[in-house]
């Protein structure tokens, strides 16, 4: 009996071989036929002339000629092109085979991808270039040999190179394209219209599509999908320029005749019914969707590490670890996830969200509850037969893809390196308990991949679903589907619960906000009043030292006056009577030979300084120089305009008269 790495190996070869998809069927054609692998295939694809030799039995045994073209690999998808060159297997398996190399040719901004037989030779790597890069072979100069310059003729196998190389061409025949006009040419190819005249081939109708220049090959196939129900990966095309070798590339720059192209597609068929096409499907590597090879490389994926996949040597479809061991931060280990998911399985999958598992939980949990989503945690394994078939069939079939991206926050970790199994482990403990974890830990490797859907509550986080490898991709939508409603459900509560908490809180600010504006009206009333005081105090305060001072110059001026003459006095005396502006009069006598000034003093000891109230005299009676026309002052202006230095007797203001007191405008 096999053992169980043995049935493993037998499986992936069984399902490279006969390309059946399902593990089930696959299993239990192989049961049947006690796990001989040989029986099996021969059982499932009609028996034709040749002799296939069971590396099991150790006999020869007839059976089909192994035939590559009926089991096509195309180049996988990256931003790069590559080429493959298919291997023909000799007629027993247990034969060495030779070494598969790999060759990465870096010619001005693009990079190409060649895979060949170490028995090949350096200028059938030239004629793979030469139809990859349209450049003669007389042209180009293959650079980048440990060894120095080689011949066209030289052998790799002389070379002793190992497994992966890089090499660059160089064409100093040819001239360097005029980058400036390129761009401008393609500038205006992004902004035209391409209309796409496309036949189902099938059914025999025609599409007539029309594309912005800015579109992908990759959005035409997903509309043709939308209109024929052929997924992308099933897409058989014809009628592609050359040039478009990567679905990542615009219609402008694809190749395509403007303004119309014209197109066929149909379904992809198995390799098992339809084997006379198959050749044809490797010859144009460009016609069939980049996920094409996934099949094929089923056989890496389950495992086989013994070298040989019927002939074909398994290290030329090996691929690169899909996230570094001993990853420190997760953010940078993701980024290389998601490229190298991307180049194994096509652009078509999940959007993983690139950070850390707490900040995946604040994205999906912790924000407004209108705003959450579930979280769906992917957990890859590249050793479990089931990984291939899962990433290709379910994780990348459009419909889970899209569901995912509405509704599901999705982040991924690898679990094939022990430390990061390790890590992975001690997250999950500290976010979803020791039962989970433990859970997790128990699983053996063919279980995986797992997808675990989480969803926040307010306290802790509960995984809702643990979605095993072995599944259909019906299955996986419906459990995602049962997990969403769960989640919807919950959701309305939280939304009900944070709108009736908002409202709570509407309420509070605007009681808060009412009472904030009360208090600042009422304290800049307090402040409006005390401003107010204040200004009455100053005003009063000014007031009072404007009397203090008045009173004190009133007084000083008082007691500066002459003592007033008595009537009978030997020197002649005026004797003037002053009405005040509130129609009291004031008396006094003063010599005639007083000053005029001595008369102001007196007015100003009464209350009445000089500087804000006029002096007033009746029109003049005896003398006609006091008329305006004569003197320039009006009869009224007389006194205030006189020269103070001058006697009473002078401005004549004796023996008496009347003078009237004015306040200043």
């Amino acid at each position: 009996m096999a053992s169980n790495m043995d049935r493993e190996m037998i499986l992936a070869d069984f399902q490279a071989c006969t390309g059946i998809e399902n593990i089930d069927e696959a299993i239990t054609l192989l049961e049947q036929n006690n796990w001989d692998l040989v029986a099996a295939i021969n059982g499932v694809i009609p028996q034709e002339n040749g002799i296939l030799q069971s590396e099991y039995g150790g006999e020869t045994i007839p059976g089909p000629a192994f035939n590559p073209a009926s089991h096509p690999a195309s180049a996988p998808t990256s931003s790069s092109s590559s080429a493959f060159r298919p291997v023909m297997p000799s007629r027993q398996i247990v034969e060495r085979q030779p070494r598969m190399l790999d060759f990465r040719v870096e010619y001005r901004d693009r990079n190409v991808d060649v895979v060949l037989e170490d028995t090949c030779t350096v200028g059938e790597i030239k004629q793979i270039l030469e139809n990859e890069l349209q450049i003669p072979v007389s042209k180009m100069l293959l650079k980048g040999w440990k060894t120095g310059d080689v011949e066209d003729s030289t052998v790799l196998k002389s070379l002793h190179l190992p497994k992966n190389n890089s090499l660059y061409v160089l064409t100093p025949d040819l001239p360097p394209p005029s980058s400036s006009s390129h761009a401008g040419a393609l500038q205006e190819s992004l902004n035209q219209n391409f209309m796409l005249i496309i036949t189902h081939r099938e059914v025999q109708r025609e599409y007539n599509l029309n594309f912005s220049g800015s579109s992908t090959i990759q959005e035409v196939k997903r509309n043709v999908y939308d209109l024929t129900s052929i997924p992308v990966r099933h897409q058989l095309w014809e009628g592609w320029p050359t040039s478009a070798t990567d679905d990542s590339m615009c219609l402008a720059e694809s190749g395509l005749s403007y303004p119309c192209h014209r197109l066929t597609v149909g379904r992809r068929s198995s390799p098992a019914q339809t084997r006379e096409q198959s050749e044809e499907q490797i010859t144009d590597v460009h016609m069939v969707s980049d996920s094409d090879g996934d099949d094929f490389e089923d056989a890496t994926e389950f495992g086989v590490d013994d070298g040989e996949v019927f002939g074909m040597a398994s290290s030329a479809l090996r691929k690169s670890p899909m996230m570094p061991e001993n990853a420190e931060n997760e953010g940078d280990a993701l980024l290389q996830f998601t490229a190298e998911f991307s180049s194994r399985y096509g652009d078509c999958h999940p959007v993983f969200f690139i950070g850390s598992l707490e900040a995946a939980f604040q994205e999906a949990f912790y924000v407004k509850a209108r705003d959450r989503k579930l979280l769906a945690i992917y957990l890859h394994h590249d050793e479990s037969v089931l990984t291939n078939v899962f990433c290709s069939q379910m994780l990348c079939a459009e419909s889970i893809v899209s569901y995912l991206s509405q509704n599901f926050i999705t982040w991924a970790w690898d679990l094939t390196k022990d430390s990061n199994r390790a890590r992975f482990l001690t997250m999950c403990n500290r976010h979803f308990g020791s039962v989970v974890a433990q859970t997790i830990r128990t699983q053996k490797t063919d279980q995986f991949p797992l997808f675990l859907i989480i969803m926040g509550k307010r306290s802790s986080n509960e995984v809702l679903n643990v979605i095993q490898g072995n599944t259909t991709v019906d299955e996986l939508m419906m459990r995602l589907m049962a997990a969403m409603e769960i989640f919807t459900a919950q959701q309305q509560e939280d939304i009900k619960d944070e709108d009736e908490r908002e409202a709570r809180e509407n309420v509070k600010r605007e009681q808060d906000e009412a009472y904030r504006l009360s208090l600042e009206a009422d304290r800049a009333k307090r402040e409006a009043h005390e401003r107010e005081m204040a200004e009455q105090f100053r005003l009063e305060q000014i007031r009072k030292e404007q009397e203090e001072e008045r009173e004190a110059i009133r007084l000083s001026l008082e007691q500066a006056l002459p003592p007033e003459p008595k009537e009978e006095n030997a020197e002649p005396v005026s004797k003037l009577r002053i009405r005040t502006p509130s129609g009291e009069f004031l008396e006094r006598r003063f010599l005639a030979s007083n000053k005029l000034q001595i008369v102001f003093d007196f007015v100003a000891s009464k209350g009445f300084p000089w500087d804000e109230y006029k002096l007033l005299s009746t029109f003049p009676r005896r003398d006609p120089f006091l008329h305006k026309a004569e003197t320039g002052f009006s009869a009224e202006d007389l006194v205030t305009q006189l020269d103070p230095n001058k006697s009473l007797l002078e401005v004549k203001l004796f023996p008496q008269e009347t003078l009237f007191l004015e306040a200043k405008e």
